[in-house]
């Protein structure tokens, strides 16, 4: 799957997770983020904001995640 595809998978599942809270979405948008995160091309700071928003998901589904219309 080339760069764009990834970059652009990662977000939809983002996206999804944030607007249904779809756990579903946020372990996919995690594999996508993790995927980008081993790419040799990926710069440090790029590295850091994906491995940050893949813990982050994690720990939201550690957590039971949020529901659909919560906030």
């Amino acid at each position: 799957m080339p760069n764009s595809e990834l970059w652009a998978g990662a977000l939809s599942q983002l996206l999804i997770h944030d607007e249904t809270g779809c756990p579903h979405s946020a372990r996919h948008a995690t594999l996508l983020l993790d995927r980008l995160c081993a790419m040799d091309d990926l710069d440090d700071e790029m590295r850091a904001l994906c491995e940050r928003a893949s813990r982050r998901l994690e720990s939201l589904a550690y957590e039971g995640g949020r529901h659909a219309g919560t906030a």
